[in-house]
């Protein structure tokens, strides 16, 4: 079985993380409110990114950790560049 972490990009423009085991469900459910909470007042929202993990425990850990990055390192990882987010990170940490 397949999980997957996600980021919406929300009507606001603020994003949203969160992790599944069936994304096109899941996705479906934010769009239409049927997920009470942050994204249903939001509407509509966009998937943003995705990743794949072979376990809920894995992308529970990234949702976590994502979670906690700046706005500019979620964006980075949107488009993928894992070297953006790695300065970003050693930005924060005063490096």
């Amino acid at each position: 079985m397949q999980f997957w972490t996600y980021l919406l990009r929300c009507s606001d423009g603020s994003y949203y993380a969160g992790h599944t085991d069936n994304l096109e469900v899941r996705l479906a459910k934010h769009q239409s409110g049927g997920i009470e909470g942050y994204t249903a007042r939001r509407r509509p929202v966009e998937l943003a990114w995705s990743g794949i993990f072979a376990s809920r425990d894995e992308a529970f850990a990234f949702e976590r950790r994502i979670k906690g990055w700046s706005r500019a390192k979620k964006e980075a990882l949107i488009v993928g560049d894992w070297a953006m987010i790695s300065q970003l990170a050693r930005n924060r940490q005063g490096e």
